[in-house]
């Protein structure tokens, strides 16, 4: 079965976001654009939400979450029952937040991104 992903932004997330689907579609996951689909500001506890809604009910497997630092998604994802985010720095610590915390949510600063 092929993993499916799921992943959303807020605006400041966009252009990290679009350059990762590519690179996971290149990799042969399927993956679930939940928005935000421009760099117009947007509230991003929305966008959080629709993602943790996807991975709660099984339409995804696991998400990725991008805002400016990261932080607002991973504190609005983990205030849904069941949704276990961890805001990620690192290959590492992507890493060990799956195998020692069981998260199926990470979120990513874009601000490290170099664009």
């Amino acid at each position: 079965m092929e993993m499916k992903i799921g992943i959303t932004n807020d605006h400041r997330g966009y252009i990290l976001k679009e350059k990762l689907i590519r690179f996971l579609n290149e990799k042969g996951y399927d993956v679930v654009d939940y928005g935000a689909v421009s760099e117009d500001a947007v509230d991003f506890p929305d966008y959080a939400k629709k993602l943790g809604e996807g991975v709660l009910s099984g339409e995804v497997d696991l998400g990725i979450a991008i805002c400016g630092t990261g932080i607002g998604m991973s504190i609005a994802l983990n205030k849904m029952k069941g949704i276990y985010c961890a805001k990620v720095s690192n290959l590492s610590e992507a890493m060990l937040s799956k195998a020692h915390n069981n998260a199926n949510v990470m979120a990513i600063s874009s601000d490290l991104e170099d664009n």
